[in-house]
């Protein structure tokens, strides 16, 4: 589940790459300041996927696999019909939505045309993001990696044909990125529904909506949305104040440090989504010595990837930088500055978003749903507009470390306060 995050997270940045390299820092900051508003409404996907696969594991250590599967037939097919309504909305309001998000100028019809083009594909992204937590509950963990890699192949191939070949610019690359969201809900639907599926997870005819199902799904995921929503908006406020305190350079910056942040960040995300399983699992069967045996193993993980990650990120920014920025020297010293402060958040935020998915795998939807909350929408958005005003420019790169810091102790609480409940 990890390796499947980072290989999604790296094609997902491709596009960042060729445009920023063949369209220009312009088209680079419009597919920016667009992207955070994808990423929010296919976080509805992701929301059913992380909290449906927690039902659909408990239930089956509860020993009903047919339930379990109808459970999870339903939510994939109302993850179908939600994503279809949203899309169209979604391209209808496209210019409304890039004005609101920031855009002025130049920047505004290459962010209405990336993001209308994604709008079309908005569906497919959704179940890919469905789709990917069950490809643990199914135990094919490695389907859903070369599912990953064949999603990344196809976007890579078509962002060099488009952008570089047939210098399409900011149209090719989002051509390509829809074709990847294509590829990438296909390949897992048609397996399960193919004589070679032998999991334990298949599709069931006339499963009728189940709403209390439905609704502890969305309990269940409810800190995912709110993560991701949150993760989104404050990319959003981000790209406001920095167009504010430094103009185009700064979004550029900004989203260059997000791509370098998916990449490192989706080992702590796929390692929680792999985990979330084994641990709703034992929850359901009532193996507490289990619980508490898979809480201290991830503790001591999670410490060994993070300090890691961070001394990476620290020895790699200016090569990162200029492999994206290279082409102008001021945005290429703004963005290795910029790194070297963010980046240092990586020494605790894995601790963060495991004590979110720690819940999450408990069914307690709430309490994750409130760690994930305060952790974007209270702490960090608090410190991107107070800090700035304290430090300057820099008090916005390190808004995200005293955020996380905050947020610690808050999971910290959180993880202890419930210790005796869930008998950990």
């Amino acid at each position: 589940m990890m390796l499947m995050l980072m290989v999604t997270s790296v094609y997902s940045i491709v596009d960042g790459w060729f445009i920023s390299n063949y369209a220009g820092s312009t088209a680079f900051a419009a597919m920016n300041i667009i992207w955070p508003a994808v990423a929010i409404v296919s976080a509805l996907g992701l929301m059913v996927g992380a909290g449906g696969s927690a039902l659909v594991s408990k239930t089956f250590g509860e020993g009903k696999p047919e339930r379990a599967n109808r459970i999870f037939t339903m939510l994939m097919r109302l993850t179908l019909i939600v994503g279809v309504s949203i899309s169209l909305l979604f391209f209808v309001f496209m210019r409304p939505v890039t004005i609101a998000l920031g855009a002025e100028g130049e920047m505004v019809q290459h962010a209405v045309t990336y993001g209308r083009i994604l709008a079309v594909a908005l569906t497919f992204f959704m179940l890919q993001m469905a789709f990917q937590p069950f490809f643990m509950v199914a135990g094919k963990p490695r389907l859903g990696t070369m599912t990953s890699i064949a999603c990344g192949l196809t976007n890579i191939f078509l962002d060099w044909l488009f952008v570089a070949v047939l210098k399409w610019g900011l149209i090719g690359a989002a051509v390509a990125t829809a074709a990847s969201f294509v590829v990438a809900s296909a390949i897992p639907y048609f397996y399960l529904i193919s004589r070679r599926n032998d999991t334990i997870l298949q599709f069931i005819h006339g499963s009728a909506i189940d709403w209390p199902a439905v609704r502890q799904s969305c309990l269940n995921g409810l800190s995912e949305f709110v993560g991701n929503i949150s993760f989104n908006v404050i990319a959003i406020c981000y790209n406001l104040q920095l167009m504010k305190y430094i103009g185009e350079n700064g979004v550029s910056a900004y989203g260059i440090l997000m791509y370098v942040g998916f990449i490192f960040g989706s080992v702590f995300i796929g390692y929680n989504m792999g985990i979330s399983q084994v641990i709703s699992f034992n929850y359901g069967s009532g193996n507490k010595a289990e619980l508490r045996s898979l809480l201290g193993k991830s503790l001591v993980l999670i410490a060994i990837c993070s300090v890691v990650i961070t001394l990476a990120v620290q020895v790699f920014a200016p090569g990162l930088s200029r492999l994206f920025v290279g082409y102008d020297e001021e945005l290429c010293g703004l963005t290795e500055h910029a790194m070297h402060i963010y980046m240092n958040s990586f020494l605790i935020c894995g601790f963060n978003m495991f004590a979110s998915a720690w819940f999450t795998a408990l069914n307690n939807g709430p309490v994750s749903a409130v760690a994930a909350f305060t952790r974007t929408l209270v702490f960090e958005l608090g410190c991107v507009f107070v800090l700035p005003l304290i430090l300057g420019i820099d008090g916005i790169w390190m808004a995200v470390n005293v955020a996380e810091i905050l947020a610690l102790i808050l999971s910290a609480a959180l993880i202890l306060g419930f210790r005796r409940r869930y008998g950990y």
